[in-house]
C-alpha cells in the first residue's frame, strides 16, 4: 500500500504543487480507509507515540515502516515550504527505528539518513 501511494504521488507525471497537494489529500483518505492509518495523527505525535502508533496497526512491519520513511522523505523533498522539515524529521525517526529494530546494516538506509540530515542542516 505504501509503495502504491508513493507511485501515485511521484510516479512519472509532472507534479505541480496543486496536483501534489490534491493527490496527497486523497492518499491520506486512502490510508485511513484502507488500513486505519491516520496520517495527521502520526505526524503530530511525539517520537515515542509515533512508533507505538505504527506498531499498533496490523500489517505495519519493519519493511512497511521503512517504505513509509522513504515516502516521508520524498514528500519532504517535493515540498517547497517549511513543512518539509517535519517530514524529514519523521523519516529520520523511522529510519533510525528500523536500524535499531532490525540490528542490520543497510547501505541504502544509511545513505538516506545522511541525505536527510544534510537537507535538515541546509
Amino acid at each position: 500500500m505504501i509503495r502504491a501511494i508513493g507511485q501515485k504521488l511521484f510516479g512519472g507525471k509532472d507534479n505541480l504543487a496543486i496536483s501534489l497537494e490534491q493527490d496527497f489529500l486523497e492518499v491520506k483518505g486512502m490510508l485511513l480507509s484502507e488500513i486505519n492509518f491516520d496520517f495527521d495523527k502520526f505526524m503530530i505525535s511525539n517520537e515515542e507515540d509515533s512508533i507505538q502508533y505504527l506498531q499498533s496497526i496490523d500489517g505495519f512491519n519493519n519493511d512497511n515502516i521503512e517504505e513509509l520513511a522513504e515516502l516521508l522523505a520524498q514528500i519532504g523533498s517535493n515540498l517547497k515550504s517549511d513543512l518539509s522539515k517535519n517530514y524529514f524529521v519523521k523519516a529520520l525517526l523511522l529510519y533510525r527505528f528500523i536500524n535499531q529494530a532490525t540490528k542490520t546494516f543497510s547501505f541504502e538506509r544509511e545513505t538516506n539518513i545522511k541525505r536527510i540530515e544534510n537537507l535538515l542542516h541546509e
